[in-house]
């Protein structure tokens, strides 16, 4: 029978994914998230959703009012600063909004936990977390998993882009460590068929995929699996600290998610999936399997709501490309109506040119007329940009009035990247957001985004002050 289910964390990769599972079943879903953009374009059948802050959730106790199910994806990984803390006070808050609720029961996508061995923060939290979640009275699930072999999983983006990014591999000690890596599609049908196996009483279960494999094989099966070879050194790198950096220079996968990812895999994280599997038997999928279907998958990443659909970005797009984007930008808060600002915004290319720094514009389309690639110039005389138009090398790709224009990157360079300009109405201000987007095209895609970010910095934080300017002199006129 259908279902009333509230699902929290539903932006991230497994959330996103589990949400359309849960529609094409039919189910009520309340979809709750700090950003919901890619969600709310879809506008899959039976799906409402809210943009929820957990550190402050206001709204939270009467999202929950006739919620029968409550799934809880949400973890800190991505925050800086105390991210256990953090974790906690969100298990707090989420614990007594579910305290005289109508939920009966919550299932809970956890970590495995190292067995006989002090857990790192990342585990510790994870732990911390059920905990809270039991103690507001309503059966708990909790399901626990190691590395998830998915588009978008932290562990499979590093690995990938390790290989795709470097000639020699040469990653720290904690390669050695042991999971059992399941895949993302075997994952989604345990979360998903727990609605038919309702909770009691408290319960864990551990999922697992088929094989036992170190890091270090996991890499030699994509190697396999993908066609690219590269020599494979495990090196002592002595703390962490460097392993991060290790990590954020090579891979496309942000900091803080691989510091997190980094203290986990220092344990060895065996599940033992037998109590789950009969409970919902399942055919698992090998993890070479897994790979191939995932490297499938990022093959049509670009075609998405992020990119306006767009055919010349879907044909551009390589395998090789990085899953997780590099960005650079910056947020500014004005006075200025949504109307004025997006008047101004839309003048891109024109009079004003780039708002700011113009002469560094110009100095990085002489770039490309140096190595041949002659770039084209001008914009449309008309006032407002439409979906397709040509902004010099820019093209449009996403026109949402008052709301949203994101321009497709027309240089030469190793990746592929997207502008963009994002309105939001706070009330008594406006936010105007002007942000690059990157997807590094191996080693030399990451060089370029390094050699170029500092310069990002400078320009974006002054094209959106100019631009927060002149509209506020719009407004002053008037």
């Amino acid at each position: 029978m259908a279902q009333r289910i509230l699902v929290l964390g539903a932006s991230g990769y497994i959330g996103q994914r589990l949400v359309e599972a849960l529609s094409q079943q039919g189910h009520q879903i309340k979809a709750v998230a700090r950003n919901l953009t890619r969600l709310q374009k879809q506008q899959l059948p039976g799906v409402s959703c809210h943009r929820v802050d957990l550190w402050w959730p206001q709204e939270l106790p009467a999202l929950l009012r006739d919620v029968d199910t409550l799934y809880y994806l949400v973890h800190s990984m991505g925050e800086s600063g105390n991210f256990v803390a953090h974790e906690r006070q969100i298990a707090l808050n989420v614990r007594d909004a579910l305290q005289g609720s109508s939920v009966k029961q919550v299932i809970f996508l956890s970590s495995l936990q190292a067995k006989g061995e002090t857990n790192s923060d990342h585990l510790l939290a994870r732990q911390y977390t059920g905990d809270l979640l039991r103690a507001a009275g309503i059966p708990v699930t909790e399901l626990r998993a190691g590395i998830i072999v998915g588009a978008g999983s932290a562990a499979f983006e590093v690995m990938r882009d390790m290989v795709f990014n470097l000639p020699v591999l040469t990653p720290p000690r904690w390669v050695r460590s042991r999971t059992t890596p399941i895949a993302l599609e075997n994952l989604l049908h345990y979360l998903v068929e727990l609605l038919q196996h309702p909770a009691q009483e408290h319960r864990v279960f551990e999922a697992a995929g088929p094989e036992v494999l170190s890091y270090q094989q996991q890499f030699d099966h994509f190697m396999r699996v993908s066609g690219v070879h590269r020599p494979l050194i495990p090196i002592p790198l002595p703390t962490r600290l460097i392993s991060v950096w290790f990590l954020h220079l090579i891979t496309s996968v942000p900091p803080t998610i691989a510091k997190a990812l980094i203290q986990g895999l220092k344990h060895d994280l065996l599940a033992d999936d037998t109590e789950l599997r009969r409970l919902i038997p399942q055919i698992l999928i090998p993890f070479d399997d897994a790979v191939r279907r995932t490297l499938q998958e990022e093959e049509k990443l670009v075609n998405s709501s992020d990119w306006g659909y767009d055919p010349q970005a879907f044909s551009r797009w390589r395998p090789q490309y990085g899953y997780y984007p590099k960005q650079a930008g910056y947020t500014v808060k004005t006075a200025a109506s949504l109307s004025a600002l997006w008047e101004v915004v839309n003048r891109i290319g024109g009079k004003e040119r780039y708002f700011f720094g113009n002469i560094l514009w110009q100095t990085r389309a002489a770039l490309d007329h140096l190595i041949g690639h002659k770039l084209p110039h001008g914009r449309p005389a008309r006032p407002f940009l439409q979906t397709g138009d040509a902004v010099d090398s820019w093209k449009v790709i996403i026109v949402e009035p008052e709301q949203q224009l994101a321009l497709l990157f027309g240089m030469k360079a190793p990746g592929l990247g997207r502008l963009s300009f994002t309105l939001t109405d706070k009330g008594d201000h406006r936010l105007l957001d002007v942000r690059a987007w990157w997807h590094p095209h191996g080693m030399q895609g990451l060089w370029y985004w390094l050699l170029m970010f500092p310069a990002h910095l400078f320009i974006f934080r002054g094209m959106a002050q100019r631009i927060a300017h002149l509209a506020e002199q719009n407004r002053e006129k008037v």
